[in-house]
């Protein structure tokens, strides 16, 4: 035989006592799931009564507003006395001010400038005398093989294997 059980849907309601745990949680930082939990609620309950009165919104919206009010006076307190690092985070964060990173230069440079002088350089120059020695002193880096060598002369391969 099957027997009903009595099931009646929790009622919630907007109480005070609610809006204050969401306020009290909304300026602590919590949002969505953590915000209706800490405040004693369901995410969907808290969601229920978020559409049906715009007092809970209100509340989670005053109590960021008022976390970020107070941590704003820290730090213009701390800047207002001297406190030169938290003055730069708020120039950064609150006002858009970024540090230069670029360096002026007061030269114009030109592309076509600087090959016309390249192309004097080498035409001044004239021929190179001798290609720099080797630490060794044997003589130029290039053309170092010896009258009648082969290439690979100096080299480690071994002998190359017949192709198939």
């Amino acid at each position: 035989m099957f027997q009903s059980l009595p099931y009646e849907p929790r009622r919630v309601q907007a109480t005070e006592a609610r809006l204050e745990r969401i306020y009290a949680a909304a300026k602590r930082g919590l949002k969505g799931d953590s915000l209706a939990l800490s405040a004693g609620l369901l995410p969907q309950e808290f969601n229920q009564i978020a559409q049906l009165d715009p007092l809970v919104n209100l509340a989670a919206q005053k109590g960021r507003a008022d976390a970020e009010r107070e941590l704003s006076d820290v730090l213009h307190t701390a800047a207002m006395s001297g406190d030169a690092k938290m003055a730069l985070e708020i120039l950064k964060h609150q006002h858009g001010w970024v540090a230069k990173q670029q360096i002026e230069v007061n030269q114009v440079i030109s592309i076509t400038a600087a090959l016309q002088e390249a192309e004097q350089r080498v035409i001044n120059m004239g021929t190179i005398d001798e290609a720099p020695t080797n630490d060794n002193s044997t003589g130029p880096l290039i053309n170092n093989r010896e009258k009648g060598g082969d290439d690979y002369q100096n080299s480690n391969a071994g002998t190359p294997a017949p192709c198939a």
